[in-house]
Formats: C-alpha cells, sequence, structure tokens
C-alpha cells in the first residue's frame, strides 16, 4: 500500500519492504496469523516477505499462558506473517 506524502502531513514517501529492508541486521517482533508470534535478528528476506531470522525465540499462546521456545535460525513464510515490528518483542510490552 502506498500513501503519498502529500496526503499525511510531515511524511516522507516510504514504502513497506523498504521498511523492512530497514530492520536488516535488527531485532524484529513477527505475529503470525495462527497464535504464534516470534522475536530475533532480520537476516534477510524476498519480495514476498518470506523472512530468515536468527537466535529466535518463539511463543505460543497456552490456556497456561504464554510459552516461550529457543530456536537457531528460522524460515518465516510471508504468507502467514500478520505484523512485523521493529526492535522490540512481546517480553517489552507493558
Amino acid at each position: 500500500m502506498y500513501v503519498s506524502p502529500e496526503r499525511v502531513p510531515g511524511a516522507s514517501t516510504i514504502l513497506p519492504l523498504e521498511l523492512v529492508d530497514r530492520a536488516t541486521g535488527s531485532k524484529v517482533w513477527v505475529i503470525m496469523k495462527s497464535e504464534t508470534e516470534f522475536t530475533g535478528t532480520l537476516i534477510g528476506f524476498d519480495d514476498y516477505v518470506n523472512m530468515v531470522l536468527e537466535d529466535v525465540t518463539e511463543y505460543t499462546m497456552t490456556p497456561e499462558g504464554r510459552k516461550a521456545t529457543k530456536l537457531g535460525q528460522t524460515l518465516l513464510n510471508g504468507g502467514n506473517i500478520t505484523m512485523i515490528c521493529p526492535g522490540r518483542g512481546p517480553e517489552d510490552e507493558q
């Protein structure tokens, strides 16, 4: 989705893939369509926003609460991603 900078005062033109590209090498929080979330360092992505993360923590929602599982390097399917939050994770929520 492209938003013209003329329509938003003070905004600059940035495309979604540019924003994801700026997060490469940084910590990201990825929320999936399922009850699963991931945090890790974004290593790379493609035009479909398939993402490779390293130093990953997977968070799954259970009836007892959020369960964290440490993983190594992980490939996430871009078609299952709902939201990407650069620079933070669910552990940063208050």
